[in-house]
């Protein structure tokens, strides 16, 4: 049997295990699947430490996929499926995929971007509506030197393209598939024992991913919804009886935003853990959502770089009040001043983390980005400010990393600058998050026109298509200004902080 979900087929086969808008699996049914999958991909050439894009919404087949990865020893790479066909042969071409799973709905965009040169890796693409078919004749039985695999994340950088984060659970290594169990289980000691997960934010986010994919092999069966509906959310909590679930600041809002009528008739009793991160809670949404679920919101805070590296529950935010909750036992806060040294308590620095187990990442294809963000070997930051205060709590006050995050995606200006830079009507141009309330940022670009262009909606409406035919719509700017020249200082570097300014005035955040 395949060993993350052998124990739950043995004590609980017949129970469901996965939910999608499609139907459901049971866990005896998942195991058979995980070792036709992992047979299947080996008789069609795969190796160990070869690498798979997985190209699909939330549905039961990227789970089955995903645990058929880290049974052999492959890497996978969760593709962001709003992602264009350039964008996607960037990531072709970085990750070198042997095989790409794609279900229908992304399937025109996977056909164009396979198309591309840099796609030249891929020798097996099978489409998620024929893997039954393509599965149905794979031999069942226990696959041998099951060998651990795992995710390999996309995160956008501060200069140029997206890159791969390969951590200590990514593939390739010596350890077995058992490690994630343990890691399974410290992560669903925050979720209730043999509960039921929803997961209706996308599973490509690594928060999503890890709210998901590590209660399940802690024995957690999952309800996912392929697109958040707010009252749906509601519809499925009551009529799953979910346990746990994760949620993004957009998502609260929307929650609670909802008409009193469907508000008053949730019930929620079953509901024991609610997580929440990946971008900073306005308080007065928090303070809502606290008041009618009640204590049972919890924050974190995390990376993809780093996993999660503080908690803290709604009785302690209602006390502390903008804290990010105490770091967990097995990460180390490092506060470091300009000097590189460490800063007494209260004092603000750049924020550096160390997991006590000896987890790291790096960089897929990038060592000098990883070596950048590390101030020694297992010593990273995230690029952001803040400090710890003499209980040991751990506050925010800025991004030191030129990064927006909106709806609780990070989206990295420089991506989107360089593709506005190659407009003929723009002379220069720096891409900044604007406050809104119900995404937290968005997307604004300011430019300095070319001779000869003239400022406007219509070129404003041009930019903004321009930027929607190469890059994944969340990326695009949703507004655009005109200034006469953009700031920049004596090397050549934009200065963003007095472009922010009359935007953030009045705001009781800077983040």
């Amino acid at each position: 049997m395949a060993l993350l979900t052998s124990s739950h087929a043995t004590t609980k086969g017949a129970e469901i295990a996965l939910i999608d808008d499609a139907g459901s699996i049971t866990w005896s049914e998942i195991d058979d699947r995980v070792n036709r999958i992992v047979n299947a991909l080996r008789a069609a050439g795969l190796r160990t430490g070869d690498t798979v894009a997985l190209i699909a919404g939330n549905t039961r087949a990227w789970f089955e996929i995903a645990l058929a990865c880290s049974h052999a020893g492959w890497t996978y790479v969760p593709v962001n499926w709003h992602w264009v066909a350039d964008e996607l042969a960037y990531v072709f071409a970085d990750a070198r995929p042997t095989a790409v799973f794609v279900d229908a709905r992304y399937a025109d965009t996977t056909i164009r971007a396979l198309a591309d040169e840099r796609a030249d890796s891929v020798r097996i693409v099978v489409h998620l509506d024929e893997l039954d078919g393509w599965i149905g004749g794979a031999d069942a039985s226990d696959p041998p030197d099951q060998r651990l695999g795992g995710p390999m994340f996309y995160t956008s950088g501060t200069t140029g393209r997206p890159k791969g984060v390969r951590g200590s659970l990514s593939g390739n290594t010596d350890l077995g598939p058992e490690i994630l169990q343990l890691v399974g289980a410290g992560f669903g000691r925050m979720m209730p024992t043999g509960g039921r997960t929803l997961l209706c934010g996308p599973v490509y986010h690594s928060a999503q991913w890890a709210f998901s994919f590590l209660p399940m092999i802690a024995g957690s069966s999952v309800v996912m919804q392929h697109r958040f509906d707010s009252a749906e959310v509601l519809e499925l909590i009551q009529r799953h009886r979910v346990t746990n679930t994760h949620l993004v600041p957009t998502q609260m809002k929307r929650l609670i935003d909802l008409p009193t009528a469907i508000r008053d008739s949730f019930d929620g009793s079953t509901l024991t853990a609610v997580w929440h991160g990946a971008a900073p809670c306005p308080p007065a949404v928090k303070r809502e959502l606290i008041r009618w679920w009640g204590p049972k919101v919890s924050e974190y805070y995390g990376s993809t770089e780093g996993s999660i590296i503080s908690t803290i529950t709604a009785d302690e935010w209602l006390a502390k009040g903008g804290s990010v909750g105490r770091p967990l036992d097995n990460v180390e806060v490092i506060v470091v001043g300009d000097d590189d040294r460490a800063v007494e308590p209260g004092v603000t620095g750049t924020l550096y983390f160390r997991n006590r187990m000896g987890m790291d990442f790096a960089y897929h294809n990038d060592d000098a980005k990883t070596a950048a963000v590390h101030l020694e070997p297992g010593v990273f930051t995230t690029g952001d400010v803040g400090h710890l205060d003499v209980e040991g709590y751990l506050w925010l006050s800025d991004r030191k990393i030129d990064m927006i995050i909106s709806g609780g995606v990070n989206i990295y200006p420089a991506e989107i600058e360089g593709v506005l830079a190659a407009h003929p009507a723009v002379e220069d141009v720096a891409v900044i998050g604007v406050p809104d309330e119900e995404f937290g940022e968005n997307v604004k670009a300011i430019v300095q026109l070319s001779d000869g262009h003239q400022a406007g909606d219509e070129l404003a409406a041009a930019l903004i298509s321009h930027c929607r035919g190469l890059l994944a719509g969340y990326k695009a700017p949703k507004s655009v200004d005109f200034i006469a020249s953009i700031p920049r200082t004596g090397t050549g570097k934009i200065q963003k902080q007095p472009l922010r300014a009359p935007y953030w005035a009045g705001q009781n955040r800077s983040i």
